[in-house]
């Protein structure tokens, strides 16, 4: 068994790698950030995002574990204080995982070329010069046209993340689709959108194609694109969204219920029945 740490740079997640590596040598595990079979990280669900990017061109090879050291995350089932249990359940590893859809993006640009990015929770565009506007096509028709300060479009496990901030419902992990919510759209007797989230399938293709060439910020999870366009310079044209062909696996050593989570970090409190 192949082990790397990824971790953030808080004084509690140094303290929990170095735990972590002198329990992992005790057991006779081996630490490898090169070629791992299973990639540990320490920290929130922002480092495992960021691990998640760092190690994306491996995704078919490795599985992701999460231990939190600071607030309860989505993707992070492990406790700084379980470093035992989870160094015995890597000992004793026999391939178990729970995998979760991912999201394809391609951005197309006036020049013709086109950049290509994985999202594990979100991609998002908007105008932050001024009101975006865009078509909007869901399986190469057009369904409306958009106006407003931008759309995010998420994975279900990203649906609790920045997609719930903006009004996007909140999908089951294991279905297999994505998510298209408005980020304050306009809606009156002149411009109209359908004013709500929009839930993919599986086999889906959404196309968004803008109207103006500058001012756009587009994301990628925590990567930022910014397409600023002066005269002679490639401007952003089109972004197509769609289910991966790959996906995310996790190393699933224990049952963590998720909507035990999301009642827990949405609610909270005693939820009693009436």
């Amino acid at each position: 068994m192949r082990v790397a740490i990824y971790n953030n740079q808080t004084p509690e997640s140094q303290r929990v790698t170095k735990l972590l590596k002198a329990e992992m040598t005790k057991a006779g595990l081996v630490f490898d950030q090169q070629a791992p079979n299973v990639v540990v990280t320490i920290g929130g669900d922002g480092t495992l995002l960021s691990a998640f990017h760092h190690y994306e061109a491996l995704l078919d090879r490795i599985r992701f574990v999460g231990i939190h050291t600071g607030h309860l995350g989505f993707y992070t089932d492990w406790r700084n204080y379980e470093i035992d249990d989870l160094v015995d359940s890597l000992v004793n590893d026999s391939g178990q995982s729970v995998s979760y859809p991912l999201l394809d993006m391609h951005a197309i640009y006036s020049d013709g070329s086109i950049d290509h990015y994985t999202a594990l929770n979100e991609s998002t565009l908007r105008n932050i010069t001024k009101t975006m506007v865009c078509n909007v096509y869901i399986n190469n028709e057009l369904f409306e046209t958009f106006r407003g300060d931008g759309l995010c479009i998420s994975t279900p496990t990203g649906s609790t993340a920045y997609n719930k901030s903006v009004g996007g419902a909140i999908m089951d992990p294991h279905s297999i689709g994505f998510q298209l919510a408005e980020m304050a759209s306009l809606n009156n007797r002149v411009f109209r959108t359908l004013g709500s989230p929009i839930v993919f399938g599986a086999n889906a293709k959404l196309l968004l194609r803008l109207k103006d060439e500058n001012g756009h910020l587009m994301t990628c999870d925590r990567e930022q694109v910014k397409i600023q366009h002066r005269p002679g310079e490639r401007h952003l044209v089109e972004i197509s969204y769609q289910v991966a062909k790959k996906q995310i696996n996790f190393a699933q050593y224990r049952h963590n219920n998720f909507w035990h989570r999301v009642r827990d970090a949405f609610i909270g409190g005693a939820q009693n029945e009436i």
